[in-house]
């Protein structure tokens, strides 16, 4: 029994599902010349699509995936170098939000996009905790400084080093520095034990971080609050994170107050070309 199904009427036999295979799982056949898989391709298959995705002819079809199930790529949709730099070089980080919830569909659309992200042997580890309450946001806000006065407290000189103490001052005098009064906070966590967490839930929450713009919402990263998510218990079990998850970043999302007219330049690359 199979899971990898070939039309024949639409195969030209190109061997580009061979070719595009990450795990090599996919091999032509002798005697008919088709694609099919190979004995381990159970054991090594990652799940990914690409045999789907690649194949120009739709000929290839999975169990859990079907060509027609797939919007295929739009060449009209397509962006020229200049406006793909300018859409990167414009993305800023934004601490200062009109007070204005964002729409739940837009929230569920972020995390969507942030899911199409690549992930290490296609794991697609992360889970997602959407704070979209704005009193729970200020909640786990000053759960945050509990956080940072402990740090404080326990490691002065470190904190100090950090700039905690001043963190703590601006709280006290009404400036909240730790989700800057964004109206939602997104947190991508995921088991701890995966080797590639790190980089695979940054990779989505850059994803989502760069798709927030063109639904006209601004972000930011929340370092203190996914720090503090992961060293102080109160915060992550507020926020549900199971014990053996960690978070792996956090991102504030609102409507931008204001809007940015210029590309701020940048120090030069340091490269050693080889």
């Amino acid at each position: 029994m199979t899971w990898l199904h070939i039309d024949p009427h639409k195969c030209n036999k190109d061997a580009i599902c061979v070719a595009e295979c990450p795990s090599a799982v996919i091999q032509m056949h002798a005697p008919d010349g088709y694609p099919g898989l190979t004995p381990d391709a159970s054991e090594h298959c990652l799940y990914c699509g690409h045999c789907v995705a690649v194949c120009p002819e739709a000929a290839l079809t999975l169990d859990w995936l079907d060509p027609g199930a797939c919007p295929p790529v739009d060449p009209a949709l397509r962006i020229s170098s200049h406006q793909a730099e300018q859409f990167l070089r414009s993305r800023r980080s934004i601490r200062t939000f009109k007070d204005q919830p964002v729409e739940h569909e837009r929230l569920e659309k972020l995390i969507e996009i942030a899911c199409h992200a690549p992930s290490a042997k296609n794991q697609q580890p992360w889970h997602w905790v959407v704070v979209e309450d704005r009193d729970q946001v200020k909640r786990l806000a000053a759960m945050v400084i509990d956080w940072i006065r402990l740090a404080i407290r326990q490691e002065p000189e470190t904190a100090k080093k950090r700039g905690l103490p001043r963190v703590v001052e601006q709280w006290d005098r009404g400036d909240e520095r730790i989700c800057r009064g964004a109206p939602h906070v997104i947190v991508a966590h995921g088991d701890k034990s995966w080797p590639f967490g790190t980089q695979d839930c940054t990779l989505a929450l850059s994803y989502l971080d760069l798709f927030a713009p063109t639904l006209g919402l601004g972000t930011c990263w929340g370092g203190y609050f996914f720090t503090a998510a992961n060293h102080y218990p109160p915060l992550s079990e507020a926020l549900g994170i199971p014990p053996e998850h960690k978070a792996y970043g956090a991102m504030m999302v609102g409507y931008p107050r204001y809007r940015y007219h210029r590309l701020p330049l940048r120090k030069p690359p340091k490269v050693a070309w080889k």
